[in-house]
């Protein structure tokens, strides 16, 4: 029973992934020179990429892997202006003038995505729907009603409900009308055919190791290079770091199951104030839209999506598949579950002060730009960051540019969750210093590893992390994350090393699966 996560078996894979056929832009090939050079195919980068070319410039959009498979393909795929509780906290900590800023920008994204829905007929699943925030119990009132008031100040559809679509009942909640949900892969894939031809470009398989911030600006990569005026780097972390973004923001994961459920369909989407927080919305896909991953298959019908159990990676606790237990069993616990369809996860950064870091990307690099750190709010926060940078390329300024500023120093909002983030990491990097020294001391650590299961064992001197696969072939790679040099820790769920200091992740062979690593585990023979 412990290798069985859940009885179902779903598949294990995000609902956009599988209901979205697979790209195939090819890689760059030697040198290129265009306007802006963009890294990172997710929504922030492909969003500022369509802005710059309807403004005539030329780009080149540069993605590791797959564009929209990393972040912004494992998501909820909501898109409001309501994240959580925090114009309350924006009031008081940044003032009037900044927070209306937060609430103008993501409100503007909202309609951006209509607008270009509507404008261009694209086919992704898009409706206006309400936003709720509820108070997991009756002590988070006062705040729910709090919010309510800083919200409506800043002109914000908001209202303090006490009823809400979900099954339970609540104590309080926050509604944000006219809000929207949608299919983040089939709006973003339509987009990119937009951009590719014509002067720009969509390369895939192209991971960006470095970027010069000269004048020209050039962009390394492991197939090339690409000279641009501008860069934008729209990266899940920055390549280009500075600027001491790694100090900055934390990196934290979140769990979500697709399920079928009995019942009506849930209208709105659903955000508590429990910590770690719940989330829920529904997927509801256009009746005459469908093409799962291999271009044959139909959507699976109305699936409600719940999920959670957001923490820090790696940190000790319970492991990956226990989170997705304790998903399934808040699903099961509130609604009548007929059988779960997908799982997946996702990983944020939260900057220090909760706001996204949108902008020039250090006061040194005068055309370089970055955006990053939407703690979970990537649809709405992207697009507005993808808007927002070409704004800056283009006009040399924005409306939205000061509350966003990645030179902002605040330290009223920031001081604490800084010091704490830190410390965290300070004392991870110096236990695992420890424990490697302990692991498996004078043996390999092979002849009693189950199939399925890894540890960290020291070898030579050096900490090793070994997998075996459940037909017997043991794995073997350095335990040490090449970004800064944190203890890898093993994710049992997804098969995966995930570094508990900034959030890189690697394959069981060591390849790069996100940064801010951009080199791999070596690979240690046994």
């Amino acid at each position: 029973m412990a290798d069985q996560i859940l009885p179902e078996s779903p598949r294990e894979e995000s609902l956009w992934l599988a209901t979205t056929p697979t790209t195939e832009y090819g890689p760059l090939e030697d040198g290129l020179e265009v306007d802006v050079a963009i890294v990172g195919g997710g929504i922030t980068g492909l969003t500022a990429a369509i802005e710059l070319t309807e403004a005539g410039r030329s780009v080149a959009v540069i993605e590791a892997d797959r564009i929209v498979e990393s972040t912004t393909g494992h998501t909820t795929a909501k898109l409001t202006s309501q994240h959580g509780l925090i114009y309350d906290t924006l009031l008081s900590e940044f003032g009037p003038e900044k927070a209306r800023q937060y609430a103008d920008s993501n409100e503007a994204a909202i309609d951006a995505v209509e607008r270009r829905v509507d404008d261009e007929g694209i086919d992704c699943d898009f409706r206006r729907t309400a936003a709720y925030t509820y108070a997991a119990s009756s002590a988070d009132v006062d705040r729910i009603r709090d919010e309510v008031d800083a919200a409506r100040r800043l002109d914000l559809p908001a209202a303090y409900v006490e009823e809400t679509p979900l099954p339970f009942d609540v104590p309080g909640a926050i509604r944000f009308d006219g809000q929207a949900q949608f299919h983040p892969r089939k709006y973003l894939l339509a987009i990119a055919e937009e951009i590719h031809g014509d002067g720009s470009h969509v390369f895939e398989e192209t991971r960006a190791l470095e970027v010069d911030p000269g004048s020209p600006c050039r962009v390394e990569t492991e197939r090339g290079e690409v000279v641009a005026d501008d860069v934008v780097v729209a990266t899940h972390f920055p390549v280009l770091d500075r600027a001491g973004y790694f100090a900055r923001m934390h990196p934290h994961r979140a769990y979500l199951l697709a399920v079928r459920v009995a019942e009506t369909p849930l209208e709105g989407m659903f955000y508590s104030t429990d910590s770690p927080p719940a989330t829920m919305r529904t997927y509801s896909p256009c009746a005459s839209v469908g093409s799962g991953s291999d271009g044959g298959d139909s959507d699976d019908g109305e699936l409600l999506l719940v999920g959670g159990q957001s923490h820090k990676p790696g940190i000790d606790g319970p492991p990956t598949s226990e989170r997705y237990r304790r998903c399934e069993a808040f699903a099961r616990e509130h609604f009548d579950v007929e059988s779960i369809e997908y799982r997946w996860s996702t990983m944020d950064y939260s900057p220090v002060d909760d706001v996204p870091f949108i902008g020039k990307i250090d006061p040194l690099s005068e055309h370089v730009y970055v955006g990053t750190g939407f703690k979970g709010w990537g649809m709405t926060t992207g697009t507005a960051a993808g808007m927002l940078l070409a704004d800056l390329i283009v006009q040399g300024s924005s409306p939205w540019a000061d509350v966003f500023d990645p030179q902002r120093f605040t330290p009223k909002a920031s001081a604490k969750s800084f010091l704490e983030e830190n410390a965290t990491v300070g004392g991870s990097f110096v236990g695992d210093r420890i424990k490697s020294l302990l692991a498996a001391l004078g043996a390999d650590g092979t002849a009693d590893l189950p199939p399925g299961d890894a540890r960290v064992v020291r070898r030579a001197s050096q900490p090793v992390g070994l997998y075996r696969e459940e037909e017997g072939t043991v794995h073997a790679v350095s335990a040490t994350c090449p970004h800064m040099g944190c203890l890898v820790r093993w994710n049992d769920a997804e098969e995966t090393w995930d570094c508990p200091c900034h959030g890189s992740r690697f394959t069981h062979e060591g390849e790069v699966l996100s940064g801010p690593a951009v080199e791999g585990l070596l690979y240690r023979e046994l």
